[in-house]
């Protein structure tokens, strides 16, 4: 069997068998989520922000999803859970000037720890502080925080005489080591990047913090858009001007000075005579409206009155 051009078939040949799955290249995930955007794809550029799951965003393309959602196809499956700019929070990194790197660059780490200068390239787990946005690696931050185990941390706080909530369980406030800021080592403290399971951790954190916060209340012109969409009439308050307090002597001594003007008009009124009371009244009509010939027709009759009076 030779020299003729035929093979010999082997099992591989008769037999197929199943073709692996692809498995994507682990190198490339890390550097796809340290190095670039996680909603645009794009290179990461500051400001770059992270949300309560850990993954790195830049800022404007998280205000381009805030605007359109439609701006990207799987915005809704990658960070469907931010709902505005308070759940993000804009990171303060430390820039690698050990090295020089191009601003286009995807091999050199931008960005290092500022207290081990380890590069955040995704070697080694990366975190930062929820209440600053301070990056550090956690190799760094256990080393300058100085992690204690429960007990021994129980037993410091009694030591210092730390206050109680009410009586209820202590709440011990760490100081970040790069801007001072305070901070609660177990809520504000949040990995980069996470694992599988440690994003689900922190999910599930996140929605109970989402669940204690407090209701919102509609504002004053939302609830009346509200109730007019509903087809009622929203009730409107009538505005009561108030009334200007007066000093009780001058309201008693201004109702003394009417109550003499009335008493004296009344005995004018008395002492009038019938034909002086017709040029300005009729008995039974309204008064009648002055003409430039009654005009001051009884001051004068009053003034010839009173002067033939004294005479006489």
């Amino acid at each position: 069997m030779g020299n003729d051009g035929g093979s010999i078939p082997d099992r591989r040949d008769l037999v197929r068998t199943k073709a692996k799955a692809e498995q994507a290249d682990k190198a490339n995930q890390t550097r796809a989520r340290w190095f670039f955007c996680a909603l645009s794809k794009r290179p990461l550029q500051e400001p770059i922000v992270s949300c309560a799951l850990g993954k790195l965003y830049n800022k404007d393309s998280i205000l381009e999803y805030l605007l359109d959602k439609s701006a990207y196809g799987d915005g809704e499956e990658i960070c469907g859970h931010i709902r505005s700019l308070k759940d993000v929070k804009t990171l303060k990194l430390t820039h690698n000037t050990s090295k020089i790197v191009a601003s286009d660059s995807t091999d050199l780490a931008a960005f290092v720890c500022p207290l081990n200068f380890k590069e955040m390239n995704g070697s080694q787990p990366f975190m930062y502080i929820a209440t600053c946005g301070c990056v550090f690696s956690l190799a760094g931050y256990n080393a300058v925080s100085g992690n204690t185990s429960p007990s021994a941390k129980e037993g410091k706080l009694e030591a210092e005489g730390k206050e109680h909530d009410n009586g209820q369980n202590t709440k011990q406030l760490d100081v970040c080591p790069q801007c001072a800021t305070k901070y609660d080592r177990s809520a504000d403290v949040m990995t980069l990047n996470p694992g599988p399971e440690e994003e689900a951790t922190m999910y599930e954190a996140m929605m109970r913090k989402r669940a204690a916060e407090p209701a919102k209340t509609k504002g004053k012109k939302r609830k009346a858009h509200a109730d007019a969409v509903d087809g009622e009439t929203p009730p409107t308050k009538k505005r009561v001007s108030p009334t200007p307090a007066m000093n009780p002597a001058l309201a008693a001594a201004s109702k003394a000075v009417a109550t003499s003007l009335a008493r004296e008009e009344i005995k004018r009124k008395a002492n009038m005579s019938d034909a002086v009371r017709s040029l300005y009244a009729s008995k039974d009509g309204p008064k009648k409206k002055e003409t430039f010939m009654t005009m001051g027709t009884f001051t004068r009759v009053r003034l010839i009155l009173c002067f033939s009076r004294d005479h006489h």
